[in-house]
């Protein structure tokens, strides 16, 4: 195909498609898919190789957030049946930050519920910063703690944070149907602030609440022309008891689709699977290793994902690397443009869907369950949104 092609051709001179390009490729067929991949993996591997980086999330306060954003199992008037939690201490979240380490992560994504931290949040988040840091050497550290106000992003600076998460989520244009009490512009201010600090930005989307491909372009878009080092892109979770709970409008195919579609806008960039992976892309997951550099490891912020060892094993057989931590993430040309860029984080203050790591799967060590009956194409796969219930906030072992 010569769209593929010239995307390609793109992709490896850093250049941006048009719109119509990046439109073409949400509207290819089934029947070309591997093909698309085959593109978007060339891209990948000139830039990243064949490593991918693991990351692992601790959630630090679970639930009763005060925003409304639809997707999410945290958010105010949720009925989700999600763990709810105030704030870990240092010490528990540098327990629960050493499992995913100890499985392969490189990076820990500190995330809390919430509009944004206090000035007295951020010192506690600092102390957490503090324990993990000086128990694990040449550990990278994400905070992610919702909108920041002036200053705060300078001090999770000093206290040791590399980067700071918070995703755009959907387009400018659709954004008031998503979340009312805080606006688009809230984010990107807040995603300015970081990069400002010299923290390394990390900015997303969610895909599948409804949105058209005009909206995915857009924000992707507009992720490009805010650079963030690191984009996730996250798969919308319906978690019951949330507006979006009806929302299954994602297939394996079409994410895929998504996932070129990024890699085509944002070539040299950390592009990370977050939520919704393995309720989505089920067993295409090893497919999209070839267009993503980047994964969780374990479980999500308020549902269980693949078990740990699950992860390293299809990383594996798909015939990547996991991704050392004596190795930068990003292409030299941004890994010297200024703070960590050494990647970036995915979590994210916004739980059930978005940025976090919010998917579920097989979960760690629990007993094998019955066969499943076979699921025709499309249909809803409720039984794969698992609520967690171990690891940070529980006396159980976390999943890593």
């Amino acid at each position: 195909m010569d769209l593929l092609n010239t995307l390609v051709d793109k992709g490896l001179r850093r250049e941006l498609p048009t719109r119509e390009e990046a439109l073409a490729v949400l509207a290819t067929s089934d029947d070309d898919l591997l093909d698309v991949v085959a593109a978007a993996g060339k891209v990948r591997r000139h830039w990243f190789g064949r490593r991918v980086k693991l990351n692992y999330l601790v959630n630090l306060k679970s639930g009763l957030c005060p925003e409304d954003c639809s997707y999410c199992s945290q958010r105010l008037g949720s009925e989700a049946g999600i763990l709810k939690y105030t704030w870990l201490k240092p010490g528990e979240a540098s327990q629960a930050a050493a499992a995913g380490l100890a499985g392969g992560a490189k990076r820990v994504c500190l995330v809390a519920s919430g509009r944004g931290p206090t000035d007295r949040d951020v010192d506690r988040v600092s102390q957490t910063i503090k324990a993990i840091k000086d128990g694990n050497e040449g550990v990278e550290v994400c905070a992610c703690l919702g909108l920041l106000s002036d200053g705060q992003a300078e001090r999770l600076r000093e206290a040791g944070a590399d980067a700071y998460n918070h995703n755009l989520n959907t387009s400018e244009s659709t954004y008031g149907e998503i979340t009312t009490t805080h606006t688009y512009a809230d984010r990107v201010d807040t995603v300015q602030k970081a990069h400002a600090a010299g923290l390394s930005p990390c900015s997303g989307l969610i895909a599948g609440m409804g949105e058209s491909d005009a909206d995915l372009v857009d924000v992707v878009f507009s992720l490009r022309e805010l650079d963030p080092d690191s984009v996730p892109v996250n798969f919308l979770i319906p978690f019951e008891g949330t507006p979006l709970a009806k929302e299954w409008n994602l297939t394996p195919q079409r994410c895929l689709r998504i996932l070129a579609m990024v890699r085509f806008v944002c070539p040299d960039v950390e592009v990370r699977i977050a939520g919704g992976r393995e309720v989505h892309l089920r067993t295409m997951q090893p497919l999209a290793l070839n267009l993503a550099n980047s994964i969780f490891l374990g479980d999500y912020l308020t549902s269980e994902g693949q078990a740990g060892k699950a992860d390293l094993e299809m990383i594996a057989d798909a015939g990547f690397e996991v991704e050392g931590a004596d190795q930068v993430t990003l292409p030299e040309h941004r890994a010297g443009a200024g703070g960590c860029h050494q990647g970036a984080d995915t979590g994210c203050h916004d739980s059930a869907a978005g940025g976090c790591r919010e998917g579920a799967g097989v979960c760690g060590s629990a007993p094998a369950e019955p066969a499943a009956e076979p699921v025709a194409a499309n249909e809803p796969r409720t039984d794969l949104v698992a609520v967690r219930r171990r690891g940070a906030g529980t006396d159980l072992a976390p999943n890593a």
